[in-house]
């Protein structure tokens, strides 16, 4: 079976800054990707719009231009959102969105990922200045939606979680103090998350990475199978059948592909396991087993069509920009995926991580 679809858009990754870059970037284009979102969680972070590039942070301006360096020159769109933090205005956000540099910003809660100690509480954002800004001037706000500071039960427990604390008690409160807010929910983990996002209005939609797709938290515990450590963390049975049925559901146009793809030389670290399961070279063959594996026929038109519109139209279509007229291939046909090596060091795929086989892959 051979699949052939639009090139399509990782809406949510990771390509770092310094000699792997370029690495990190092929590795996307390999896999037939049009386009990315770049996050600014980079060392320094991207914390100002124009400019060159300063010992305390990037701006989208001199970011872009090393990712294009780097071979993201290729992509039909790049997309590097601002880093909001207690330095950000209201100023630059419309100064930045009359000037076509700023098309979205990122949330990161205080210390909630790797290299999210520059971000700020919800809280102190919602009312504020700076997303009345991003309102008025349709700037999106992409949001690592989980609580900070919270206690060990209350982080992760059967019953409640980081994610859904920020979705029960955050998110309302985000809608209500800015109704025309234009929001991607990213790497969303749970049924909580999912059903907030459905219900939402349709400027609100949200990223959905294979990983949650695929596994569960059993997965990750059993054998301390560390290369599936990302944060998010992998949640429950119920979370995964919930983010399947958003995901899959017939002509639904709020979930779309974003793989928060995160490479990291090294996972297990003195201090603790570094978050990020690394999808370069292989995320639409996991998408596609994640389809399969929920009960979707690829080889059924209707099951074509579904697994088109996450991975391929919903994205551009939420952003605004047009679907890509190039196409790719897949083909069901069974395929190892391989360390990537890179100046930095090598990196370990998510699949050879969990020694998993693939059952697509990209063809040409």
């Amino acid at each position: 079976m051979t699949l052939t679809l639009p090139k399509w858009f990782d809406l949510h990754t990771h390509f770092r800054q310094g000699p792997a870059m370029a690495s990190y970037v092929k590795a996307h284009l390999d896999m037939g990707c049009a386009g990315a979102l770049a996050m600014p969680n980079t060392q320094p972070p991207v914390s100002r719009v124009n400019g060159p590039a300063q010992s305390d942070g990037w701006s989208i301006e001199s970011y872009s231009a090393e990712l294009r360096a780097a071979g993201a020159d290729a992509f039909e769109q790049l997309i590097v959102p601002l880093y909001l933090t207690r330095q950000t205005t209201a100023e630059m956000i419309r100064d930045g969105a009359a000037s076509g540099g700023l098309r979205a910003c990122k949330y990161y809660p205080p210390h909630g990922t790797t290299n999210a100690e520059h971000g700020l509480p919800m809280i102190d954002l919602i009312g504020g200045e700076v997303l009345r800004a991003m309102e008025e001037c349709g700037v999106v706000l992409c949001i690592h939606g989980e609580q900070h500071a919270l206690s060990g039960p209350d982080y992760l427990d059967a019953h409640q979680n980081a994610e859904t604390h920020f979705y029960r008690e955050r998110m309302p409160r985000l809608l209500a103090a800015h109704p025309r807010l234009r929001i991607v929910c990213e790497h969303i983990t749970t049924r909580t998350a999912a059903e907030f996002v459905a219900a939402a209005p349709g400027h609100v939609g949200a990223t959905i990475t294979p990983q949650h797709l695929l596994y569960t938290i059993g997965h990750l515990i059993q054998g301390l199978k560390y290369h599936l450590y990302c944060l998010p963390v992998v949640k429950f049975e119920d979370d995964r059948m919930a983010l399947r049925q958003a995901a899959m559901e017939e002509g639904q146009r709020k979930f779309f592909a974003g793989t928060d793809s995160a490479p990291h030389t090294t996972k297990a670290t003195t201090c603790g396991c570094a978050a990020g399961c690394f999808t370069g070279g292989c995320a639409p063959q996991l998408y596609a087993m994640a389809f399969e594996q929920a009960g979707i026929d690829l080889a059924s038109a209707d099951g074509q069509e579904a697994f088109k519109r996450f991975l391929c139209l919903n994205g551009p279509e939420f952003y605004g920009f047009p679907a890509s007229q190039q196409q790719f291939q897949m083909e069901k046909s069974s395929s190892q995926a391989a360390v990537l090596e890179t100046p930095a060091g090598p990196v370990t795929p998510l699949p050879v991580g969990l020694n998993l086989e693939l059952i697509w892959r990209i063809a040409g």
